[in-house]
């Protein structure tokens, strides 16, 4: 599974939450189906760009939102795990 998959789906959760949302809520939004909308949250399905633009509006947000917040969790992930290697040291 690609990181920036895994990430997508943890920015998809996490803004999932923030409105106070369960998965079926988001899938009915969305018109997907929550089982997809479950393996995309957990990284294992890759989301086309038109359930990536279904989620955002859902969501209420840009699609760009969504993939660059997924960026955003890797790159804090990275310097989390440099900042552990550098104590473990």
């Amino acid at each position: 599974m690609s990181i920036l998959i895994r990430n997508f789906g943890v920015a998809v959760r996490q803004s999932r939450e923030a409105n106070g949302w369960s998965q079926e809520r988001l899938a009915e939004h969305s018109d997907l189906n929550r089982s997809y909308v479950g393996e995309i949250e957990r990284g294992a399905a890759i989301a086309s760009l038109l359930t990536v633009e279904k989620l955002a509006g859902a969501l209420g947000v840009r699609p760009s939102a969504l993939v660059t917040r997924g960026e955003a969790i890797g790159h804090a992930n990275l310097v989390r795990g440099l900042q552990l290697t550098a104590i473990a040291c």
